[in-house]
């Protein structure tokens, strides 16, 4: 579950490659070349040892000036050709490695906006975001230096020890004598980082959840004075990620330290045995300096692994939650045809629940369900209110038409086409929702109310406003090309409902769901809203939750949803006469009704409609 640590898997850097493959795939051409490069590049370096050898075996041994500067321009030469190949390494990876970077960011991005809300409901924002950014610029850095390097100085050290044992094969054995014991403690560094990798980025994610909803919410933090426990709780969170920061340090010093320590003691040995060679006369003087040179040559490559082991552990661990994303299925449409055919076909605007149930996809299967046995028709162009108290279920009912969750058993189907058949762009087309919370975005007023109707012009955005009363948007700054800010905070409450209802009504879409659309406003832009939204229901088939009398007045019959089933269906005088929750919940009386069962009408014996409306004086 997001929020828990997860213990890594084993991951070698084979696996986390055979993972990315689809997307390395397009630029390994310059990949491999650009490790070719590296290659030649290390072996010119490796050269240099055996032009030194040249030197003091010759020129030097012979007194020859000239010789000498000779060897010199070869070593300069030599230099600048592996200076030279390492620049052109770094220009053949740049380009395209940050093109991967940029296809995985989009193809995250993408995945994210087809999986189901049940999916978001679960995972922490600020997780997924560490995914996005974090850990796809750790991945870029992989495929940019620890697999080309891993490549690079394995090959590096292997040229080297050829040249090593073919100069001298007896000191060459000294210096492999530490090989042993450096791959046990490799193993076990990859072992221990692996999993203090992982805790490190799961509490990077955590934190910028913190960070993410301490921004989204600094109003409410400075409103109640909660910026102290704020500051607190990211400290504490803060220091967790500060000492696991450190726990990863200290094996890297660890490391650092054995596969410095292994190497130099063998190349310690090996000077001191090849001095005794060379004074016995068994060894050249330039040949040991040409060893010696070779050696020290190795040591980067040799002491860099560690290094190089920690980057593909934190870059394995990055793949892995890269993929625990995008291996969540997506929603997938039926492969059967779009039932509710476009243009010529049947548009009535019917809508039928028909036994649905619904229970939440992580809800134990034997659980009480959320919505139970769902019967409702809603006619052609009628407007349904539904109404229950907080909690039975209403706006989970509306968030099942447009698919936002698929019901567990029954179906709905509109003029008689099963949803689960359609395409969601095509369900999404026909049915526009304007939702409690309206949620707006870092974009121009404008922009906003017209992503409700794909295609929408000016004509379209400025009726919508109207329809919303929302008319203040002219006045703004720039007027609908106004950008409203992250969440449209630089809104009031009311203006962002209005702008909400706007975008549901601007494609004039055949079947509407509205969530109590007009909780924020004040009572006379409530009036007239509700005037300019009649003319908009009568046009289509739409459900709206309503929580007051003068929201219900806008429908044509009222369904009482009950501890998620449907207790009762009729008009609002019907139901006013019937049904004593229904007065209840209609009066705002305090307290229950008495009799906590209903009787076969879905009144309550214990009191009338009438006692309850009278205690309130509505009649």
């Amino acid at each position: 579950m997001p929020g828990e640590h997860v213990e890594p898997k084993d991951r070698s850097t084979v696996q986390t490659l055979l993972r990315l493959w689809p997307y390395v795939k397009p630029v390994r051409k310059r990949l491999f070349g650009a490790a070719l490069v590296a290659i030649v590049a290390s072996s010119v370096g490796l050269v240099i040892p055996l032009v030194l050898k040249w030197i003091v075996d010759g020129p030097v041994a012979d007194r020859d000036p000239g010789g000498v500067w000779l060897g010199a321009l070869y070593l300069l030469l030599l230099g600048i050709g592996e200076a030279g190949l390492f620049g052109v390494r770094r220009w053949l990876v740049a380009r395209p490695l940050a093109g991967v970077e940029a296809a995985m960011r989009a193809d995250l991005y993408r995945h994210l906006q087809r999986l189901p809300v049940a999916f978001h409901d679960r995972w922490a924002s600020g997780q997924l975001l560490s995914r996005a950014t974090t850990d796809l610029m750790l991945l870029r850095q992989f495929l940019a230096f620890p697999l080309t390097f891993l490549l690079v100085n394995g090959a590096t050290i292997l040229i080297g020890f050829v040249i090593l044992l073919m100069q001298q094969w007896t000191l060459g054995l000294v210096l492999l004598a530490p090989a042993v014991p450096m791959m046990i403690i490799c193993w076990v560094f990859e072992t221990k980082f692996s999993t203090v990798a992982r805790r490190a980025q799961d509490q990077v994610g955590d934190l910028t959840t913190v960070v993410e909803e301490s921004v989204l919410g600094i109003r409410i933090i400075k409103g109640f004075g909660r910026h102290r426990s704020q500051a607190l709780a990211f400290r504490s969170l803060s220091e967790r990620l500060r000492t696991t920061e450190l726990a990863k340090a200290r094996l890297l010093a660890g490391i650092w330290s054995a596969i410095t320590l292994l190497p130099e003691l063998a190349i310690g040995a090996a000077l001191v045995l090849g001095t005794v060679q060379v004074a016995n006369g068994d060894l050249s003087a330039g040949t040991l300096v040409a060893f010696l040179s070779t050696a020290l040559a190795l040591r980067w490559p040799v002491e860099s692994i560690g290094f190089l082991l920690a980057m593909s552990q934190e870059s394995a661990t990055a793949t892995e939650r890269f993929f625990e994303v995008m291996d969540v299925a997506e929603e997938v449409d039926a492969p059967t045809a779009d039932g509710l055919a476009r243009e010529g076909g049947s548009a009535r605007g019917e809508m039928v629940f028909e036994g649905v149930e619904f229970r939440y996809p992580d809800a134990d299967p034997g659980s009480v369900p959320v919505l139970s046995r769902i019967d409702l028709r809603i006619r052609p162009g009628e407007t349904m209110a539904l109404v229950g108290a907080t909690g039975s279920g209403k706006t989970t009912l509306t968030a099942l038409v447009p698919r936002l969750h698929e019901a567990t058993a029954g179906r709905i189907t509109l003029d008689g086409t099963d949803i689960t058949t359609m395409s969601r762009e095509r369900l999404r087309e026909l049915v526009s929702v304007a939702f409690e919370e309206p949620t707006l975005f870092s974009a121009s007023v404008g922009e906003n109310v017209l992503m409700g109707a794909e295609g929408a012009g000016d004509d379209q955005l400025h009726r919508a406003l109207d329809i919303a009363q929302a008319d203040f948007a002219h006045d703004l700054p720039e007027g609908v090309d106004t950008q409203v800010g992250e969440q449209g905070l630089s809104l009031s409450g009311g203006q962002r409902q209005r702008l909400a209802l706007a975008r549901a009504v601007v494609g004039q879409p055949r079947f509407l769901v509205l969530d109590d659309p007009l909780s924020a406003l004040d009572v006379h832009t409530e009036a007239l809203v509700e005037a300019a939204l009649r003319q908009v229901l009568a046009r289509t088939t739409a459900i709206v939750v309503a929580h007051r009398p003068s929201t219900v007045m806008l429908a044509d019959r009222v369904a009482l949803l009950s501890e998620g089933r449907i207790a009762a269906v009729g008009t609002h005088q019907e139901l006013l006469r019937t049904s004593a929750e229904y007065a209840w919940l209609m009066s705002g009386a305090e307290g229950a009704p008495d009799a906590p069962a209903q009787d076969t009408d879905g009144a309550f014996p214990g009191r009338s409609a009438d006692d309850l409306l009278a205690e309130k004086g509505t009649r």
